[in-house]
């Protein structure tokens, strides 16, 4: 007679990628939250295709990095084994960067997916506009960085009356991360045409901005950026098509509401809830940011993004599938 009391080990979850250490982007942020995560919980986490896998948790498609194994893979190893699962997580596009071939690599592996979680509801719509079927399965998880690292404790916020420090932060010098832009916020305090304004840049910029203004600080992550980004009122972002970036996320996890702009991809999404918007007149959309400033910040402090809740909604999507085929 079996043992009533007796239990089934949590199921086998491999991740496509191995988890590095240092800054490799959001993937490596999601993948290094979210394996932890899962091992806390009971998962067992692997990062090989085993046969005794229930659960694939992919993402990328092999463009931007080594996988420890394809989709090819995957849909060899359900052919052997039809109770695996995969879930895949789709977090670029070819818009982005003006690349060719992403989103097609994405298409055809997207067969191999249960169910498949875009970064932001733009992402989604801009693959079902072209490829994805938007009545298969599927979810839209934002972003989230760690929250032990990521936080408001131990932020000054702006007082009125007293400059306000604005910051961006980008590891890439590519012209799109928005540059243009912040030389233009640089040239208004510059000129005294933005008082009361102080611009911070961290990471990377191209070669031809001359700063005239701005404070910088070299390329830096986890406490060492956070602390940074404490020291600040607000963020900046003007990168174009994004499809679900992190810096945003870092800056308003530590209590900055952001300065964004309507061609920011699934950045939108973060600004319209804790932002300004600052297409046309950045002095009027910095003026704004003042006026809201305190109710932008207690609404991101109670609702805004975070890595627990992110892992939070992926569990509950990997429970659901492998409960579902019990």
């Amino acid at each position: 007679m079996k043992n009533p009391f007796a239990s089934k080990p949590k199921p086998t979850v491999a991740f496509n990628m191995l988890p590095r250490r240092g800054p490799f982007g959001g993937g490596n942020q999601w993948l290094s939250q979210l394996s932890t995560y899962l091992r806390r919980q009971g998962y067992r986490v692997v990062f090989h295709l085993r046969s005794d896998v229930d659960l694939v948790m992919g993402t990328h498609a092999g463009l931007s990095g080594p996988l420890c194994f394809s989709y090819a893979d995957v849909l060899a190893a359900k052919r052997i084994n039809p109770r695996l699962r995969c879930l895949q997580r789709i977090n670029d596009n070819d818009a982005r960067k003006g690349t060719g071939g992403m989103d097609e690599v994405l298409a055809l592996s997207n067969e191999a997916s249960d169910h498949t979680v875009f970064v932001s509801k733009w992402l989604r719509d801009h693959h079902a506009a072209s490829w994805f079927d938007a009545s298969k399965p599927h979810s839209v998880i934002l972003n989230g960085a760690a929250p032990d690292v990521f936080h408001p404790f131990g932020q000054n916020p702006w007082v009125p009356g007293t400059p306000l420090r604005i910051v961006t932060h980008h590891w890439s010098d590519n012209m799109s991360k928005g540059f243009d832009v912040y030389a233009k916020i640089d040239a208004l305090i510059a000129e005294g045409k933005l008082p009361d304004t102080e611009l911070w840049v961290i990471g990377r910029w191209p070669e031809q901005i001359q700063w005239r203004a701005a404070r910088t600080f070299g390329p830096c992550a986890g406490d060492q950026l956070a602390s940074l980004l404490r020291q600040c009122h607000a963020a900046v972002t003007a990168s174009r098509f994004e499809p679900g970036a992190m810096h945003p996320v870092e800056a308003l996890q530590c209590g900055l509401p952001l300065l964004y702009r309507s061609d920011g991809g699934g950045t939108v999404e973060l600004g319209e809830r804790f932002g300004v918007l600052m297409d046309d007149d950045i002095a009027a959309a910095v003026a704004t940011l003042r006026e809201r400033y305190a109710a932008l910040r207690s609404s991101l402090l109670r609702e805004g993004p975070a890595g627990d809740l992110m892992c939070l909604e992926y569990r509950r999507i990997a429970q659901a599938l492998l409960a579902m085929r019990e």
